[in-house]
């Protein structure tokens, strides 16, 4: 992805200008705050202790919030004939399809269970070592996609399919005895498990996606960002762990992300410049 500069009349080129306005004017405040929202490089054991922490805060406030058991299993009948109504309540025939052939659940199950995490802190390497003057606002869109689907968590809880009463849905690690959802088998008790909405392997996924889209300059690179949420939308409702809507929920946490980061920034994370101009005083 090329980046745009400006010729000077002695023929240097110089970085675009930043979103941000200069900082000798305004007040103190005004000053601190243009400082804050200006891209900087960003110190590599700060970012993995942040993402740490943040992951496990984020970890320990999901799993706090009560296990509405009755609630989210209520939840979960009213959205399947809300699915039924609407004539896409497709997920108990595809989980019984992919379930038939078992090299196929079987991968998927360790894709559920594992590429959420590779891929999302893959991503977030590769921001930070090839565009570091947009990791930040691309690793605010995460944060704030993340911090409101806890808020979902907690005002709607959502039994998975795999749990519903009355279905023939079936939970595909348990069958295949495979290591993969946190809230199966001998896991379960580490995991809230009426958690479902919103789906956050559709969140982080599609960010990654799009990220990947937006930045890659090979275009078959590009072509596996797109494919890569489309293949774990088929993932979590082939493994009976979420609905249709459940993504519908990622997404729009997702947009919500990318919100914050716009009003927050001045600019989408692939409008700002690729790299921090020399010089530029690090942010922590």
């Amino acid at each position: 992805m090329g980046e745009s500069t400006v010729t000077t009349l002695e023929g240097q080129e110089q970085a675009p200008p930043q979103p941000v306005a200069d900082e000798a004017h305004g007040s103190a405040g005004h000053r601190l705050l243009r400082r804050m929202r200006t891209p900087r490089r960003p110190r590599l054991w700060f970012e993995v202790l942040l993402v740490a922490v943040s992951y496990w805060t984020y970890s320990l406030i999901r799993n706090a919030v009560p296990e509405q058991r009755t609630q989210a299993l209520e939840n979960a009948d009213w959205l399947w004939e809300l699915e039924h109504h609407l004539g896409i309540a497709v997920e108990e025939s595809v989980n019984h399809a992919v379930n038939s052939v078992t090299w196929l659940i079987v991968g998927m199950n360790y894709y559920y269970a594992t590429l959420h995490f590779v891929v999302t802190i893959g991503v977030l390497a590769w921001l930070y070592r090839s565009h570091p003057g947009r990791y930040a606002a691309t690793r605010t869109v995460l944060f704030a996609t993340t911090g409101v689907a806890l808020v979902g968590y907690y005002l709607y809880p959502l039994a998975p399919p795999r749990l519903m009463n009355g279905n023939d849905f079936i939970d595909t690690v348990v069958v295949h005895q495979t290591w993969g959802s946190m809230a199966s088998g001998d896991l379960k008790s580490m995991s809230n498990q009426y958690a479902a909405m919103p789906s956050m392997h559709i969140g982080w996924s599609l960010w990654c996606g799009l990220t990947i889209f937006a930045l890659a300059s090979v275009p078959w690179v590009r072509v596996l960002g797109l494919l890569y949420p489309t293949a774990t939308l088929v993932v979590i409702v082939a493994t009976a762990n979420h609905f249709w809507l459940d993504a519908v929920g990622g997404m729009a946490c997702l947009a919500f992300g990318y919100g914050v980061t716009r009003v927050w920034y001045g600019a989408l994370p692939h409008a700002l410049p690729r790299s921090v101009p020399a010089g530029t005083v690090r942010l922590r």
